[in-house]
């Protein structure tokens, strides 16, 4: 089985923008928010929050540009926003992506953006509309460089401790391809209103003052 681990969680800006939404979560998880950039393909840009144990927070708004009406991403993104915002999603980094599109049936498609220091990023995803669908599900990202994840240069001891999902776990392990029977060691996964409308609904961070839930 292809390495698998959570690499970072989506937040979709709230009324009043991107930096003001960013601005009260670093209030909430004392950590300081880094300019990320745009993404082109995608009609969006985010704010970036590095955390510990390579992991990473993204706020992100969509963009009045025509990309973002055509790319899944910023599809999901504007729809969340114009809900009111909050947790869009979560992503699973592996180390291979070929494995996950054979069982999905789908191809990953390639994603960019210039951080504001001119440095590119590069990676691929999939699964975004699955994501659409029934967002309790992850999508699925490769990083083309480790060494310019967005975590890097995290200068924090806070990380990611609890994911609640709405969902169905059995559901979650079929769309991982994981066995019936597995379970995280280092995230708790809490899945509650199986019958609900599905969706991450809260992250609940480890921070040197004690466990913040968003």
């Amino acid at each position: 089985m292809t390495a698998m681990r959570v690499d970072h969680v989506s937040y979709a800006a709230e009324h009043d923008g991107l930096k003001a939404t960013a601005q009260r979560l670093s209030a909430q998880i004392g950590v300081e928010p880094v300019d990320g950039g745009i993404h082109p393909r995608f009609g969006t840009r985010n704010i970036i929050f590095p955390l510990a144990h390579d992991r990473y927070v993204e706020v992100v708004e969509v963009l009045d540009h025509p990309a973002s009406d055509k790319a899944a991403f910023g599809q999901a993104v504007r729809a969340r926003s114009e809900a009111g915002g909050g947790w869009l999603g979560w992503v699973v980094n592996v180390d291979d992506l070929s494995e996950a599109e054979q069982r999905l049936g789908r191809e990953a498609v390639d994603g960019y953006r210039h951080r504001p220091d001119g440095v590119e990023l590069k990676w691929r995803q999939l699964g975004i509309k699955g994501l659409m669908s029934d967002p309790q599900l992850p999508y699925y990202i490769h990083w083309d460089d480790p060494a310019v994840h967005p975590s890097v240069g995290a200068s924090t001891d806070v990380t990611i401790s609890k994911l609640q999902i709405a969902g169905d776990p059995d559901r979650l392990r079929d769309w991982l391809g994981l066995p019936p029977e597995y379970t995280s060691s280092v995230i708790d996964f809490d899945f509650v209103a199986p019958h609900g409308t599905p969706g991450l609904l809260s992250v609940t961070f480890d921070t040197p003052n004690g466990q913040v839930t968003v």
